[in-house]
């Protein structure tokens, strides 16, 4: 499936890496860390997105939950996009891996200037071998306000995946991918409107605003531009790797498979 490709776009979400709490979940990023720098060092192009800040930022500040007003997301954002880093730097130096901080909003999409020079940025760290730790910038992002949002990152991944020509794109979640009717994991998806029906709008976890019908829609987008997608459980021991190795782990989606 995904064997031989060149350069991936890998996503996080936040329930991968996080516990309940908000608090990182060492082990599982430390899992992630490490295909993610083998892969690295095995000379594939990876651009990494990682959700996360504002449930770090929620752990660091005693808060119950995920806030509701936006200057109050706006500032777990802040304090957790310092950890995420802070603990990215860490574990990436540990593989000998170089990591470097991006931060996006729907502005830097939007305007053809700015999305040419992300895509120049991206470029130049992956050619040089480092790893780019991208996030949406919510500490300065207002879109919910207008009622935009990337969806916990699933579709900037996609954006992303398109700006930088990625060959595949890999969203990991919590769950084994997308599943039919009876709870089973469907391998591959050929007919994408039959697979959409299978999800509820605005399921999701209380520390994200992602959901399955979110990740659909960054597929959908990937897909429609020839990038082959996959959405697998995070948690899952060697799941990235699985999958480069063309193992079939999560649901597969062809590019172009519309």
């Amino acid at each position: 499936m995904l064997q031989d490709v060149r350069r991936v776009v890998v996503k996080v979400g936040t329930h991968a890496i996080a516990k309940a709490s908000g608090r990182p979940d060492y082990a599982a990023l430390r899992r992630v860390v490490s295909q993610i720098s083998a892969l690295r060092k095995a000379g594939v192009e990876i651009v990494f997105v990682s959700s996360g800040a504002v449930a770090a930022g929620v752990e660091a500040l005693g808060l119950k939950s995920r806030p509701k007003e936006t200057c109050d997301v706006q500032m777990c954002a802040a304090v957790g996009q310092a950890r995420c880093i802070f603990e990215y730097e860490k574990l990436f130096a540990q593989f000998g891996v170089k990591i470097g901080q991006v931060l996006l909003t729907h502005g830097d999409f939007e305007d053809r200037r700015r999305a040419q020079n992300v895509r120049r940025s991206l470029d130049h760290l992956v050619k040089a071998g480092i790893v780019p730790v991208v996030n949406e910038n919510d500490v300065v992002a207002d879109e919910e306000l207008r009622g935009q949002t990337f969806g916990d990152n699933d579709w900037l991944s996609s954006l992303i995946a398109k700006l930088v020509k990625a060959d595949a794109l890999v969203i990991l979640s919590t769950v084994d991918g997308l599943l039919d009717a009876e709870g089973r994991r469907i391998p591959v998806v050929t007919d994408f409107r039959a697979a959409a029906r299978l999800v509820r709008a605005g399921q999701k976890g209380s520390l994200s605003k992602g959901g399955m019908d979110s990740k659909l829609k960054a597929v959908k987008n990937a897909v429609s531009s020839g990038i082959d997608v996959v959405v697998a459980n995070g948690r899952r021991p060697h799941v990235i790797e699985m999958l480069l190795a063309g193992r079939s782990a999560g649901t597969f989606f062809p590019g172009s498979a519309l």
